[in-house]
C-alpha cells in the first residue's frame, strides 16, 4: 500500500467552524481507498488564504519537512483550489514539489497534475479561473459595502448568507447535497420542492444563487 500525506486548507473562520475540513478529507479518503493509498498523516492549514506563498503556510512547511524526513513521497489534496487560488502560487508550489521528486494528487482532478502539455495548459486555465472567481467575489462585496456607505453612512454592507441560524442550517444542507454530487440547479429545485425559504420572501431558488452562496462560504465570508 502506498503511503501519502493529506493536505487540507481553509481560508476563513466559517470554513474552519463548518464542514470545510470534513468535506476535503472525505474526498481524499475516497480517492485513497480506491487507489490503495494509506493516509499516514493529515496537515491542516488554518485560516490561510489561497494566495499565500509557501513561506506563509505553516502546515505546508511542516509537511515539506516531514516529506524530506520519512520517505513519504505523495500528497493528496481535495482539488487544486485547496492548494492555491493564485495561478502563480499554484504553479510555484507544484514546481517546488516536482523539483524534489514529490507527487501531488488532486482527488477530484487526478489527471490535471500529469506532465502532458495539454493537461498542464488545462490545469493553469483552472488556476486562472479560480483566481478570477475569488477576485470577483471580493469586488462584489467591496462594491456592496461602498453602496451601503453611500446610502446610510455605514459600510457594513449586506451580511453574507449564513448570518442567521436558519441560513446557516440551509447552507449546511447545500454543502451536504453538493458533497453528495448534486448539481447546483438540482439543489435549487430540491429546495423549491421542499419550500425552503430564500432570503427574499416569495423568491425561488436558482442554481446560480446556490453556486454563489457555496463559493462565498468556501472563501470564509459567512460568519
Amino acid at each position: 500500500m502506498i503511503k501519502a500525506f493529506a493536505y487540507l486548507r481553509v481560508s476563513g473562520r466559517a470554513q474552519e467552524a463548518g464542514d470545510g475540513y470534513a468535506r476535503q478529507l472525505h474526498s481524499i479518503n475516497r480517492y485513497a481507498a480506491a487507489n490503495d493509498i494509506k493516509i499516514v498523516r493529515i496537515f491542516k492549514e488554518r485560516g490561510v488564504s489561497g494566495e499565500k506563498e509557501l513561506k506563509d503556510r505553516p502546515a505546508f512547511m511542516e509537511m515539506l519537512a516531514a516529506l524530506h524526513a520519512n520517505g513519504v513521497r505523495r500528497i493528496l489534496i481535495e482539488r487544486l483550489d485547496r492548494l492555491a487560488r493564485s495561478l502563480l502560487v499554484q504553479e510555484s508550489i507544484i514546481a517546488e514539489l516536482k523539483r524534489h521528486g514529490f507527487e501531488l494528487i488532486s482527488a477530484d482532478e487526478p489527471d490535471l497534475l500529469k506532465d502532458d502539455p495539454y493537461r498542464v495548459m488545462f490545469r493553469q486555465f483552472q488556476g486562472a479561473i479560480s483566481q478570477a472567481e475569488k477576485a470577483n467575489i471580493v469586488l462584489k462585496l467591496r462594491g456592496a459595502r461602498q453602496r451601503m456607505k453611500a446610502r446610510t453612512g455605514r459600510c457594513e454592507g449586506r451580511k453574507p448568507y449564513g448570518a442567521t441560524d436558519g441560513e446557516r442550517a440551509i447552507a449546511a444542507r447545500m454543502r451536504e447535497l453538493r458533497a453528495a454530487g448534486m448539481a447546483y440547479d438540482r439543489i435549487a429545485a430540491t429546495f423549491n420542492s421542499d419550500s425552503v425559504p430564500t432570503r427574499t420572501p416569495g423568491k425561488r431558488w436558482h442554481g446560480f444563487a446556490v453556486n454563489q452562496i457555496l463559493k462565498a462560504q468556501e472563501l470564509g465570508y459567512a460568519k
